[in-house]
């Protein structure tokens, strides 16, 4: 113990003996320790974020008139998926549209997705088309370019993505696409 003043510090076996060194070195490796673990976890959430299908500081509505502007440059109709990062059908579903659907679905529609949180973004926007997301998410809505609904999902066909699979998606949306032409 020191004494100063009045008050009673206690002292540490690393303070003033010999061991200091050997105390201090294992505190320098305890700290790059945990720096490591920190810096690892820093990136970690980072390429998480980046390959996160839904952004969740987009403007849906402001994504959806880009989109059928662009729709009315083109022979293609819209496709809003809403969705959100946390659902993992969600995340599936946009697996699937990246896959072996992709070239269907690209030749067809431009497609915006749309984030809806916890259920508490973009609901005006959801609403405007019909509630898709009642029944769960993921949820589609196609528009044709001057903004009329040609197909909406009111029961959650897509919610269950996840036991769909890839195939099951593909063909889910060939048959949208078929009954659209």
């Amino acid at each position: 113990m020191e004494i100063h003043g009045d008050i009673a510090l206690p002292t540490f076996p690393w303070q003033h003996n010999r061991h200091a060194v050997v105390f201090a070195n294992v505190e320098v490796s305890h700290m790059k320790s945990i720096f490591s673990l920190f810096v690892f976890l820093v990136l970690s959430s980072t390429v998480l974020a980046v390959n996160m299908p839904y952004d969740e500081k987009a403007d849906g509505a402001s994504d959806v008139r880009s989109a059928l502007l662009r729709a009315r440059g083109s022979d293609k109709d819209v496709l809003l998926v809403f969705g959100a990062n946390w659902c993992p059908d969600c995340r599936e579903l946009d697996k699937a549209l990246h896959g072996k659907s992709s070239q269907q679905i690209d030749a067809k529609f431009i497609v915006v997705k749309i984030d809806v949180g916890q259920f508490d973004k973009n609901i005006a926007l959801e609403k405007s088309y019909g509630n898709p997301i009642k029944k769960g998410i993921p949820a589609a809505v196609i528009l044709t370019a001057d903004d009329k609904i040609i197909y909406s999902t009111k029961g959650g066909e897509l919610a269950d993505a996840r036991k769909m699979g890839e195939q099951g998606i593909y063909d889910f949306f060939n048959r949208v696409i078929q009954h659209r032409q």
